[in-house]
């Protein structure tokens, strides 16, 4: 996926990514592919972004060129995956909040009590699943940092067209500030995603 794709308005990328996979790959050759089901955008002026008052240290990688991770600890404890949306100084980012592993593999068995499709069903779980930690923030999404986005593949796309899939578009979660805005998207019959609207017709 290139920059050039991610390079627009995180409104637009955001439901975009929706069907598109987040493939991890580790230094000893293992790796996981997971399509996304659940997206939030995050924009310039937007009072719940991380870059609303000001550049950091911290939010940096979102004032630069699209394309590359953030990641930020909340509560001390759990990691959140970001792709930076938009154009060169202007910061935006996608939060990729739900996947569903395409496959399991061996060495993934009994990973947790729960059913697999639940496994990625969180901004804080996809990250234990994928060992996504701060140490992969700030760095452009590809093969060689071990982090990278892949395009939604042709049948996803035509069970889309047809609408076999559809999207349910929503509120964030978790905001004390623009907690209002419709910035939320996920697959509607998807089983992991992490929080379902029920006010919504579904």
């Amino acid at each position: 996926m290139t920059p050039d794709w991610l390079g627009r308005s995180s409104l637009e990328v955001a439901p975009d990514l929706l069907g598109c996979r987040l493939v991890r790959r580790w230094a000893d050759g293992r790796q996981l592919s997971a399509t996304i089901v659940e997206t939030e955008a995050y924009t310039e002026g937007d009072p719940a972004c991380h870059a609303y008052r000001r550049e950091t240290t911290r939010n940096r990688v979102m004032f630069g060129p699209p394309g590359y991770s953030y990641v930020y600890l909340i509560y001390g404890v759990y990691h959140c995956f970001n792709v930076v949306t938009d154009g060169d100084r202007i910061p935006s980012a996608v939060l990729i909040r739900a996947v569903e592993l395409d496959t399991i593999p061996p060495w993934l068995a009994g990973y947790r009590a729960e059913k697999p499709a639940r496994w990625g069903a969180g901004p804080g779980k996809l990250c234990l699943l994928m060992e996504i930690d701060r140490t992969l923030t700030d760095l452009p999404l590809t093969p060689d940092s071990g982090l990278w986005l892949e395009h939604r593949d042709a049948d996803w796309q035509q069970s889309v067209t047809s609408g076999e899939i559809l999207f349910t578009q929503t509120t964030r979660i978790g905001l004390t500030q623009g907690a209002d805005l419709p910035w939320r998207w996920y697959v509607t019959n998807s089983k992991a995603v992490s929080k379902r609207e029920r006010l919504s017709a579904e």
